[in-house]
């Protein structure tokens, strides 16, 4: 059948034209469209799920889907493709692909915080429609609201608690006379009218919906004084209430696809006996899927998730998951951490302990990565969420990171990943205030709703790269050109590729803190290189003192600390770890890449044009972090040197680099200066609530005990600095050195492993390190027997006995030189994996 959709010929059954995902996705090709052009849609049940193949050929597309949401992504693309060719059918250059997706679940998450800075947004009908576009094009295929995130029971007193623990704020619960003060019931219904707009409209574009119900707390206690007290309940109604709310909730909005919670002591339920809150929800849940004939996914936080809770969300109609942070609460590298540091270990419960028992006492290990969640054997499914501690501000945009988490998010069996959208957070804990939504304060910056739109690239390469980690660059390219100008594209794909690769790596090497609360990576509070004066701030989620000296990695296996690579130079035992200073040059490089590239642009692009001052500003702003921290790490190692040997040479050095350091922040703060709010309120703690132009104070503070260090040795005449093996570069790889990684290991059999080195590698030993893909253990490793063409040895058959995959790496020393990790990083990209995984015959996922 052949219908017309404005200067679109559409051939294709009833049942796939009046889809309203098609429909929807076939306005996006009418938009651009200046001549006529045929699209036929076959129906081919051979084609995966999300997938479709398409070819051009005149102006005739033909698209093969099994499903709408492989029709609308071949439909996107192609509305794509006419954008850049101007509406001309004629321009479109050949196209033919066969597409399928990566990672099974891609998901954007946008949290409601603040009713004065959030409402406009929550309820612009316009706002969803542009946004909601977006995001669907960009292949994202699950869009989660999520509500309560903005406190966390137990830490903190609460003010503003809008939608909070939502249920009173959207309507009535028959039998109970629950209500937030101050809401009436005109304002439940434009809530709930605007919540369910939301649903649909998510639904319309073929994405799930995910509501997430992040708080369950009532009453906050801990001196809050809430703007919206919740009346009419307590402890004796508060399950029974909350799970009729739920079921209330999805008759409301049948579009609901899931809901997610948290369901550890921040949520507002104490941990002993938490299963027993849960279970009559999970009730709830289950009772309104059986009754309306479909399947609910309840998200369960991984934090603090216990047997008790696994059990009881195993119900009719429920499809569970667990989901777990990737890199803590931060945006790290694309791999997933070989090990946690050793304080998020199990720990024992403190007597009389029944808040936070289980979250932060024996099952601490689950705060910030999958913990012991990816069993082979599990009857639960797992995910990733990407938190809101790295990029929370600043434009970012790197094809080669995004893919790399595309190629990382399925990891040990997982489903894929939620990533906690830009400006995630702002407004958090009451900190927001009336009109100030939009972080800029110049006016011809500011977007004000629309405040997402500065990061369009952000979300088109995080979907398109989760979608399809090997895309064609053309995807991006094309909105490059678009977005800057075709002379501006290229030197803006470059600039921003390599000066977002500074946070994510800074994030990773130098681990001052996993919680979003305690550190803010982009507008960080000031660490000391000086132990004199430790910071007042860094004292709850680091090894102390807190200085630069005795930060350890957020992976302590992969990289080395201040402390422990002076030591071991100072003591002639260098270890195989990233070093300080390989982790500054790394971030030199990119800041040097990036400054040119900036600096080519700047030539080019249009700069009256307000996203290019935006991203120039902020590229500027990433530039001088660059170069901050790469000066701070080698004054902190030159410091550590100072520490361990007393040289004056080197403290004279550290006082020489933190100088520079701080003619770097000056410069940015020079460049931020009536850009951003002043303060950036993300919340209410210091480095919640703070900007750049106040580290200031905290850096003359350090360099005024530096200086009076620098004086003492100098009067003492200590000696100078010893010679030491400051390894600061190392090849991305070993020439002559290669492993073919098993296809698989039957459980209970030992797994032979060789490692191969040709006759013109230095290699005197090498050392198997192995671990279950469990962070809740520690690495086993041992010495490889050397063999002819190389070394070789095996994982004991008692360890492989087990439900879990295993990870593994290597550690080599030639004869002559420095030990080195392999895999490791194989490219400066630093977006693969440092390990290898295997996973037994057993697996079924």
């Amino acid at each position: 059948m052949t219908t017309d959709h404005e200067d679109v010929a559409l051939i294709a059954d009833d049942t796939v034209r009046e889809n309203p995902v098609i429909q929807w996705a076939l306005s996006r090709v009418a938009a651009p469209l200046r001549d006529e052009i045929e699209i036929e849609l076959i129906t081919d049940a051979e084609v995966p799920a999300e997938g479709y193949r398409a070819r051009l050929h005149g102006g005739r597309v033909t698209v093969s889907a099994s499903d709408a949401t492989g029709f609308s992504y071949a439909l996107t693309e192609l509305a794509a493709r006419l954008e850049a060719a101007r509406g001309r059918v004629g321009r479109l250059a050949a196209w033919e692909e066969d597409a399928r997706p990566a990672v099974p679940l891609r998901g954007i998450q946008r949290a409601f915080s603040s009713v004065h800075e959030d409402s406009g947004w929550f309820h612009d009908r316009r706002f969803w429609t542009e946004y909601l576009d977006h995001v669907a094009a960009q292949r994202f295929n699950r869009f989660h609201l999520a509500l309560g995130m903005q406190h966390d029971y137990g830490n903190n007193p609460v003010t503003d608690n809008y939608l909070c623990f939502a249920y009173p704020f959207l309507f009535d619960v028959d039998g109970f006379s629950v209500r937030a003060e101050g809401v009436d019931a005109a304002e439940r219904d434009r809530n709930l009218e605007a919540l369910t707009f939301i649903a649909r409209e998510t639904k319309r574009r073929g994405m799930s919906f995910q509501l997430g119900l992040w708080n369950h707390a009532y009453d906050y206690a801990h001196g809050s004084a809430q703007l919206y007290p919740i009346l009419g309940i307590s402890d004796d109604n508060h399950a029974a209430y909350s799970a009729a709310g739920v079921r209330r909730l999805l008759e409301e909005i049948p579009e609901i696809d899931g809901l997610s919670f948290r369901v550890h002591y921040e949520g507002g339920i104490h941990d002993l006996g938490h299963e027993v809150f849960w279970d009559a929800v999970f009730q709830a849940i289950s009772d309104s899927a059986v009754a309306s004939g479909r399947v609910l996914q309840v998200d369960m936080h991984a934090k603090g998730v216990d047997d008790a809770l696994r059990e009881a969300v195993a119900k009719p109609g429920i499809a569970p998951v667990l989901s777990g942070k990737h890199w803590a609460e931060h945006m790290g590298l694309p791999y997933h951490q070989a090990t946690i540091r050793d304080m998020e270990g199990a720990r024992p419960v403190p007597e009389g302990e029944s808040l936070r028992g289980v979250t932060e006492y024996t099952r601490n290990f689950t705060r910030y990565g999958y913990g012991d969640f990816l069993s082979e054997d599990r009857t639960i499914d797992f995910m990733f969420r990407m938190w809101p501690g790295t990029q929370r501000l600043l434009l970012w945009g790197d094809p080669a990171i995004a893919a790399g988490f595309g190629r990382q998010s399925t990891f040990g069996g997982s489903l894929g990943i939620d990533y906690c959208e830009p400006l995630f957070f702002k407004a958090r804990k009451g900190s927001g205030t009336p009109g100030g939504h939009d972080p800029y304060v110049r006016d011809d910056l500011r977007l004000g709703v629309d405040d997402w739109k500065k990061y369009r690239y952000t979300y088109l390469l995080w979907g398109r790269l989760l979608y399809q980690p090997d895309a064609d660059p053309e995807v991006w390219r094309r909105f490059l050109v678009s977005e800057y100008g075709a002379a501006a594209a290229s030197a803006a794909e470059t600039a921003l590729s390599s000066l977002s690769r500074i946070l994510p790596l800074f994030t990773v090497a130098h681990g001052v803190g996993a919680s979003n609360v305690g550190r803010w990576v982009e507008n960080p509070i000031y660490l000391p290189v000086s132990t004199r004066r430790p910071s007042d701030h860094y004292w709850w989620d680091m090894e102390q003192p807190a200085v630069w000296d005795t930060v350890g990695a957020l992976d302590p296996l992969m990289f080395s600390s201040v402390a422990d690579f002076t030591a071991n130079a100072v003591a002639g035992t260098p270890d195989a770890r990233y070093t300080p200073l390989e982790v500054a040059n790394w971030i030199e490089d990119f800041t040097t890449r990036g400054a040119a590239a900036l600096a080519e642009f700047l030539t080019t692009a249009d700069a009256e044009d307000p996203q290019t001052a935006r991203t120039v500003i902020d590229l500027e702003v990433l530039i001088r972090l660059g170069r901050f921290h790469a000066s701070q790490y080698r004054a902190a190692v030159q410091y550590g040197v100072f520490e361990r040997t007393g040289s004056a040479e080197a403290i004279a050095a550290t006082v020489a680099l933190v100088e520079a350091s701080r003619g770097h922040w000056q410069e940015l703060v020079d460049i931020v200066e009536g850009v951003y709010q002043n303060p950036l309120p993300w919340g209410l703690r210091v480095s919640e609530t703070t900007h750049w132009a106040l580290q200031l104070p905290r850096i003359d503070d350090d360099l005024r005990v530096l200086r009076q260090e620098r004086d003492r040795a100098a009067a003492a005449g200590a000696t100078a600095a010893p010679e030491l093996a400051l390894r600061d570069r190392r090849p991305w790889s070993i020439d002559g050195v290669s492993h073919v990684r098993p296809a698989a290991y039957q459980r209970g059999s030992s797994i032979p492993i060789r490692l191969d080195i040709t006759a013109d590698a230095d290699i005197a030993s090498a050392v198997l390190h192995y671990r279950h893909l469990d962070q809740s253990k520690t690495y086993e490793n041992t010495t490889m027997h050397a063999i002819d063409g190389g070394f070789e040895a095996e994982i004991p058959g008692t360890y492989t006995d087990a439900p879990f995959s295993i990870a593994y790496f290597f550690v080599t020393t030639p004869t002559e030189g420095l030990p080195s990790i392999i895999p490791g990083f194989t490219d400066d990209t630093l977006s693969t994996q440092p390990y290898h995984t295997v996973a037994s015959t057993s697996r079924a996922r």
